[in-house]
């Protein structure tokens, strides 16, 4: 058996040199309104965004549709939702209420935060929500690349990531991941192994960032991309313009507009070449694997 040390990494597994540093850029939440569906296309058409993941549960979701049937080579994923977390705007199951009534409060909404699911969520309800999500996007159109976790519900505990690993076998999507050590230290080692058995690909690192001050956004980046580590990494943010629209429903519509300013910046695009760091996308994992037979 393949040791820890032995490990390749996903970089490697994509013909890549064991030193080399890859970067995919994902923008969570497209699809979630407007202003941010506005700043995620101008972040994938223009900026360093190289994927993003659709809230299939959203009322602008279908935006987000017509902006990936017309544009077929983009890289979208899946945003797998269970959570509702604003609280003026909500949105609720896609399968509905009475399909899944576990899944929802008194007023037929997702919960507000991963606690409340975990407390209330059926698993096989669960699951069979999610799977509906993803058959939602590939219906409407969308050539889906991968999959990710709102909120991160489905990284966080063992079942829950036990229907991620089914899902991404079953689609066959390779997966935003915490890093292989991480998982080892939650108990998940087995979870690992059936992912590679699967060939199921996901990157090296991942970056969950935590609240910052806004105005040290362009630092907060550039000292993440200075000290990106070799292998596949990940990293996210939530790209929108902090308009009326926006600021009616997200506290934190400042730093989603920083952030969009920040990695449509020449700013960004400079230190990016100066690293050496090369960007990718989701579509070349998935290929990767469906190439494998996975």
């Amino acid at each position: 058996m393949t040791t820890q040390h032995e490990e390749l990494t996903t970089a490697e597994k994509l013909g890549y040199p064991k030193d080399a540093r890859l970067l995919i850029i994902n923008a969570d939440d497209f699809g979630m309104c407007h202003d941010e569906n506005e700043a995620t296309v101008i972040g994938l058409t223009d900026g360093l965004f190289s994927s993003s993941t659709i809230l299939t549960t959203c009322p602008w979701f279908e935006e987000a549709a017509d902006f990936a049937r017309a544009n077929p080579a983009a890289d979208l994923g899946v945003h797998l939702t269970l959570t509702s977390e604003w609280a003026n705007y909500k949105w609720g199951p896609v399968l509905g209420t009475r399909a899944v009534p576990s899944l929802t409060d008194s007023r037929g909404y997702l919960w507000a935060d991963v606690p409340q699911v975990y407390a209330s969520d059926r698993l096989d309800e669960a699951e069979e929500e999610l799977r509906a999500q993803i058959d939602k996007a590939i219906a409407a159109g969308i050539d889906v690349t991968h999959i990710d976790s709102h909120m991160g519900p489905l990284h966080l505990r063992a079942d829950y990531h036990e229907i991620y690993a089914r899902l991404a076998r079953d689609y066959r999507l390779p997966i935003r991941m915490t890093p292989r050590s991480f998982m080892r230290r939650m108990g998940l080692g087995e979870i690992l192994e059936r992912l590679d058995s699967d060939r199921i690909l996901y990157p090296d690192n991942f970056r969950a960032h935590p609240a910052r001050e806004v105005e040290k956004t362009e630092e907060f980046w550039i000292t993440i991309f200075r000290q990106l580590r070799t292998g596949v990494s990940e990293i996210y943010a939530h790209p929108a313009l902090a308009r009326s629209e926006l600021l009616g429903c997200a506290h934190d519509a400042a730093q989603r507009d920083a952030d969009f300013r920040f990695f449509t910046s020449e700013r960004a695009r400079r230190v990016i070449a100066d690293e050496g760091i090369e960007i990718i996308g989701y579509r070349k994992l998935r290929d990767a694997m469906r190439a494998l037979g996975a």
